[in-house]
């Protein structure tokens, strides 16, 4: 796997041409007299001056004498080190914005200050009328700026040159015809979604925030990356994430609270930067996804048929007070009963009296993998056979084959294509053309073909 290049912001450093942009369309947009456009290099003069900290009283004092730009006096500086410290940096930041309108400053920028009596009055009148509350907004500004790019921690990495970017088979699996094939398979998976990003992503750099692998789980003795579909295997995969991690002797022994609620693997999002930036270009990054429809049917009949303790109150009251037409007291009472049809309704409305859950979510959204480089995109359709080949490609105990029992509801039928159709039939074919335009990403980006025929 190719390596890619990183490089981790400081606050004072994403100072962005955005960022003086609005600062200038600020001022432009509160001047009071046309004369202040003729005088917008001027005023950024006035602007660039006073955040390294010579008070505008010594401005003033030039401009009457008619002088020249010269050193600030001792008694022009800010006393106050933080704030001039903040302000220097911000300054360090206007040398860099490029504008068409050029906005430049340089030595020589002065001297138009002196060019006339009109651009003199100009610029007085605005340093007098927007002084303070410039000043106080740019610092307001700039302390926003700095918490939000603390918070959000970017890693800024360049798209790598390879797309396909999967583990090599052993000497020993070259000639096996089964290995070959599954190989193949997954290198045209991953040219389908490399071009899938490439046709409708623009993107020529890509921001990981830990937001953006808050859903893959670190395996570091086998270095293996898996990013959670809910309603794909997932409850198996990470018992045999914990087994590879010597947690488990056996995936039989780990029951559904311990592998959802145990929180013994470990988050990516839980790292430094250093931590993410090498496990990301350095382990084997897979995820595991499912035909769209069929992912959204088993997610509603888990959580809206069974008696559920946190679906029901949270999501199935707000469902049924918005959607139901004459609700008992006692279903918004408790949110139990919530019908399929008022499920897709939830799901469409763009204003939903609930947000969204990561069992009925978008793949693109949960694991972006626009963003990420996954070596290993398995399918639930082929779970058995994909999942064991990626445990021989990892060199996992050959003695560990994925499970396949049904800890939930086991008694229950899986949800399959057929009872996907019962459920759609449900629906008018407005609604399913919606629900198919809102999962139109997914099926495109892993290749499933329209789940029913007259969708378009």
């Amino acid at each position: 796997m190719q390596v890619s290049q990183v490089h981790l912001w400081s606050w004072h450093e994403s100072l962005s041409e955005e960022y003086m942009l609005k600062y200038f369309t600020s001022v432009q947009r509160n001047q009071r007299h046309k004369q202040l456009q003729d005088g917008i290099q001027g005023h950024a003069i006035m602007y660039f001056l006073r955040i390294n900290g010579i008070s505008m009283s010594c401005i003033a004092e030039g401009i009457k004498h008619n002088m020249g730009f010269q050193p600030p006096r001792k008694d022009c500086i800010s006393s106050n080190n933080h704030d001039r410290s903040l302000r220097k940096n911000a300054a360090d930041s206007v040398a860099t914005v490029k504008q068409s309108d050029s906005l430049h400053l340089s030595e020589n920028m002065p001297t138009k200050l002196q060019s006339t009596d009109r651009r003199q009055s100009s610029i007085m009148f605005a340093m007098k009328d927007q002084q303070n509350s410039e000043e106080n907004n740019s610092i307001r500004l700039h302390k926003r700026r700095r918490r939000f790019i603390i918070k959000k921690s970017p890693i800024l990495i360049s798209i790598n040159s390879s797309v396909l970017n999967l583990p090599t088979l052993k000497s020993e699996d070259r000639n096996n015809s089964k290995w070959k094939k599954l190989y193949q398979i997954q290198r045209e998976r991953k040219r389908i979604m490399r071009e899938t990003c490439s046709k409708y992503k623009s993107n020529n750099r890509r921001i990981i925030t830990p937001y953006h692998v808050s859903r893959i789980f670190v395996e570091d003795k086998y270095r293996v990356l898996y990013c959670e579909v809910p309603k794909a295997g997932c409850s198996n995969w990470k018992r045999v994430l914990m087994v590879l991690n010597g947690l488990a002797s056996s995936t039989k022994d780990i029951q559904h609270n311990t592998v959802h609620y145990g929180n013994y693997l470990k988050r990516l999002d839980g790292f430094d930067h250093k931590g993410i930036y090498h496990r990301l270009n350095t382990y084997t990054k897979m995820l595991f996804i499912r035909e769209p429809f069929e992912k959204l049917v088993s997610a509603f009949r888990d959580k809206f048929e069974h008696p559920n303790n946190y679906y029901h109150p949270v999501f199935g009251k707000a469902i049924i007070s918005r959607y139901r037409v004459n609700a008992t007291k006692e279903a918004l009472r408790t949110g139990a009963g919530v019908t399929f049809k008022e499920f897709i309704q939830y799901l469409l409305d763009v204003h939903r009296p609930v947000g969204m859950d990561i069992h009925w979510d978008h793949v693109n959204r949960l694991c972006s993998p626009c963003l990420i480089d996954y070596d290993f995109v398995g399918k639930f359709e082929s779970m058995e056979e994909d999942a064991n080949f990626f445990l021989h490609l990892i060199g996992a105990p050959q003695n560990l084959t994925f499970p396949k029992f049904k800890d939930r509801h086991s008694n229950e039928e899986r949800t399959t294509s057929k009872i996907t159709k019962q459920y759609f039939a449900q629906l008018s074919p407005s609604q399913r053309q919606q629900s198919y335009d809102f999962y139109y990403m997914d099926y495109l980006m892993f290749n499933y073909s329209k789940p029913f025929e007259d969708l378009y």
